[in-house]
């Protein structure tokens, strides 16, 4: 863990990557299926919270979940977190622009961040769980989540995963790595993997829905799993 990329470090690579996270259309193209749970989380928040009027999006890079979710959902009161400052005014200008009732940006690690409680119906966290640590920064972030929410509303997370079992998880991430070979090549499979290396932690689903639960979540609810890529979500 102590060899793992710092806040600074992580925050100055997406500070010069706002361009690549900008693609509504494509999501992200090192993800699989990027695009895919973009659609599928959009329409999960909106039919377990068709009356949310405030959206917190966690790690909110340029805004492509929001955004998504605003199609669905027009109108919503955006507040919008992320490490990079580039990324949030590019996040911002792009949500306004579409017509959100208001827009506030935070420039914070989430786990330094306190939201209050009670104050949103929607919680948006793709791509960004992953930077957490050890096992009490999972469960204090997912409590804040619970505590931030109003009753009856609902996250949704888009991430990065691993598996219990050592043989899926090698399975898993062959299968990842075909894609990312398929994609650019050998060179850009060793590129990827070594960020992945020097800069995530990522957990199983089953292991995080746990934690949700955990946390006070009262139902959990799997969307779609595709290698080491997994969408889902819990309802208070």
């Amino acid at each position: 863990m102590n060899q793992k990329s710092s806040i600074d470090e992580i925050r100055a690579r997406f500070d010069v990557d706002v361009e690549r996270f900008s693609n509504l259309s494509t999501g992200q193209e090192a993800a699989m299926d990027g695009a895919l749970a973009l659609d599928l989380i959009a329409e999960a928040a909106a039919a377990a919270t068709p009356h949310a009027q405030d959206v917190l999006d966690i790690g909110c890079g340029a805004g492509n979940y929001t955004l998504k979710l605003m199609q669905r959902l027009p109108g919503l009161r955006a507040t919008l977190l992320d490490l990079s400052r580039p990324m949030l005014d590019r996040a911002a200008q792009r949500v306004s622009a579409s017509g959100a009732g208001r827009v506030e940006t935070i420039q914070e690690d989430v786990r330094a961040a306190e939201f209050g409680e009670g104050r949103f119906d929607v919680i948006l966290a793709a791509a960004v769980l992953h930077h957490l640590r050890g096992e009490d920064d999972w469960r204090a972030v997912f409590a804040k989540f619970r505590r931030c929410l109003r009753p009856g509303g609902s996250l949704w997370i888009y991430d990065l995963v691993t598996h219990e079992d050592p043989a899926v998880h090698a399975a898993m991430w062959r299968r990842y790595a075909e894609y990312l070979e398929g994609l650019k090549g050998p060179a850009y499979r060793e590129t990827v993997f070594a960020y992945i290396e020097k800069e995530d932690s990522p957990r199983p689903v089953t292991w995080q829905i746990e934690r949700l639960r955990e946390a006070g979540f009262a139902s959990a609810d799997v969307l779609h799993k595709n290698g080491p890529f997994a969408a889902f979500g819990a309802r208070v």
